[in-house]
């Protein structure tokens, strides 16, 4: 099963290398839409939603349920806002700066102590808050 999942993730990484994900100033450009865009990136976002979709349809056939979780509140909105500005301003978000890391990117280095400092803060609110 180590196996599996080591292979799993490379395949995932070279995925994120091949389509220029793991480069922020491909994803930076894509996200700059008042300046210097790259559309590039569509097609990789076309890609996950089409695997998306067929991923999506396998797991509702299976017998384990999926979360039902619907609501909608401050700590989603306000997680989800941090991740997209975090994203925003280094050009990764979590699978791409792994990757950056073991491709050796000082900002990949930066990002992820950072992402760890981030998920060690919410993890000493949660249990402040009995979370």
């Amino acid at each position: 099963m180590i196996f599996i999942s080591f292979l799993v993730g490379l395949i995932c990484g070279i995925g994120l290398i091949v389509s220029g994900m793991a480069n922020p100033a491909k994803v930076l450009g894509f996200l700059d839409l008042a300046g210097k865009w790259d559309p590039s990136l569509i097609l990789v976002m076309g890609g996950a939603i089409g695997i998306g979709f067929f991923a999506f349809r396998w797991a509702k056939s299976r017998n384990t349920p999926l979360p039902a979780a619907t609501k909608i509140d401050r700590r989603l909105i306000f997680g989800s806002m941090a991740f997209g500005i975090g994203w925003g301003i280094a050009g990764f978000c979590p699978g791409p700066a792994l990757v950056g890391l073991g491709m050796g990117l000082p900002k990949a280095l930066i990002f992820v102590i950072a992402m760890l400092a981030g998920m060690g803060i919410y993890e000493l609110i949660e249990r402040r808050r009995g979370g």
